[in-house]
């Protein structure tokens, strides 16, 4: 079993983008502003856009991602949101906020 690190409930986690991912999820998601707003104003540092999420926040994302990726009739599109998919919810996996439940 991976150690976690441990946050609080509610603490943001850093979440860097490539500029491609970026576009991938504000063009082709239908994710709402409460979540892209950080990622448009996202710091450009070191090549990547690091935008603040909440793991609930993470989470919420990572559907509209996998729901886009799933109807995609694109394949490049579709690659790109698997790939991102796959990261972020290593990322988001990656954390424990006290609310985290593993399989039975």
């Amino acid at each position: 079993m991976a150690i976690r690190k441990k946050i609080k409930d509610g603490q943001k986690v850093a979440v860097n983008f490539t500029p491609r991912e970026r576009l991938l999820v504000l063009d082709q998601t239908f994710a709402g502003p409460d979540l892209t707003v950080r990622l448009r104003r996202a710091a450009l540092v070191g090549g990547r856009h690091v935008a603040w999420y909440t793991l609930s926040d993470l989470d919420e994302l990572l559907g509209f991602i996998a729901a886009e990726a799933n109807h995609s009739t694109d394949k490049k599109v579709r690659k790109g949101l698997d790939a991102l998919y796959a990261r972020l919810r290593r990322k988001m996996e990656s954390y424990d906020d006290g609310l985290w439940q593993g399989a039975f």
